[in-house]
């Protein structure tokens, strides 16, 4: 390497910005003059290039896919140890469930318990429709011809929806119980009241008539108590809600809301017949006269 004066090195450094821009300037020139040259030039270091650009990219995207590979892995532990604890679970309930299934056969076996009649049922499909003389009500768009008639039990997949008030040709008008002019009496599964459910045109509708020695509880279960012909008990209402102290609502289980598939139940008439109470005196007809045996008040002599 030869020696260079310091002087000449200082006047090579200033002439090394201004020769870098003329060389700039001469390729940015000859580019606009011949630009088929230019894009060949470019190409061609391109070309040679991209094997280096190839062997710098390798090792990162094999570090990306090793790195994600692990942290699957990790992932995966973790669900697998979730899936072991819920299929735990799940056998644990299972064979509760099961024990519970055979102890239930074997007090129906020794009770001689008869089932009630599976009731008949047609679905359909919710239409909305804001006509009608109820503030809350849907149409249904069923086989009428199939057998609904009016004052069947509408439910959906969880729970209560409401009643058929008007039958047509090819759709079913129903009154949901969130509608003002709905009246139902509920049980309360927990505190074990009787109470009327009332509709008021909102989302939640009222409980009313319930014992004020034992008030509802928050969050309990509200069913059906089969004090109506048509409605059997043990249907899911809903559950009990507070939103002021003293003020107790339901919450309805079914997604009255987003109605879409739901069942028309014809429960039929109840089959239970109460029988008659000791002592009770059978009413009389108009114009018919109660005839009581005679007794002599001395005996017989």
């Amino acid at each position: 390497m030869i020696p260079l004066s310091i002087p000449l090195r200082q006047a090579l450094d200033r002439l090394v910005l201004p020769l870098l821009i003329v060389a700039a300037v001469g390729i940015m020139l000859l580019g606009q003059a011949d630009r088929g040259l230019t894009e060949r030039v470019r190409m061609s270091v391109a070309d040679i290039l991209a094997p280096a650009y190839g062997l710098i990219v390798w090792p990162q995207e094999k570090f990306h896919g090793l790195f994600g590979r692990m942290r699957d892995m990790g992932r995966m532990e973790a669900e697998n140890q979730r899936l072991r604890l819920e299929n735990a679970n799940l056998r644990h309930w299972y064979d509760v469930a099961a024990a519970l299934a055979d102890e239930n056969a074997a007090l129906k076996a020794n009770l001689h318990w008869m089932p009630d009649p599976a009731p008949s049922f047609v679905t359909g499909r919710v239409v909305r429709d804001t006509s009608g003389l109820y503030a809350r009500s849907v149409l249904v768009a069923a086989n009428v011809d199939a057998g609904i008639h009016k004052d069947e039990i509408v439910l959906d997949a969880s729970g209560l929806v409401g009643r058929v008030t008007e039958v047509g040709a090819r759709s079913v008008r129903v009154l949901l119980v969130t509608d003002a002019s709905s009246r139902i009496p509920v049980t309360l599964e927990v505190s074990h009241g009787a109470a009327i459910m009332a509709g008021d045109n909102s989302g939640t509708p009222r409980l009313i008539y319930y014992p004020q020695d034992t008030p509802p509880i928050e969050g309990e279960r509200v069913v059906t108590n089969g004090e109506i012909d048509s409605l059997p008990p043990g249907l899911p209402v809903g559950r009990v809600h507070y939103p002021r102290a003293g003020q107790p609502v339901i919450v309805p289980a079914a997604s009255l809301e987003h109605l879409d598939i739901v069942r028309v139940f014809d429960y039929g008439r109840s089959a239970v017949v109460a029988p008659d109470a000791p002592g009770r005196v059978p009413l009389l007809r108009p114009g018919s006269i109660l005839s009581v045996p005679f007794q002599s008040p001395l005996g017989r002599g």
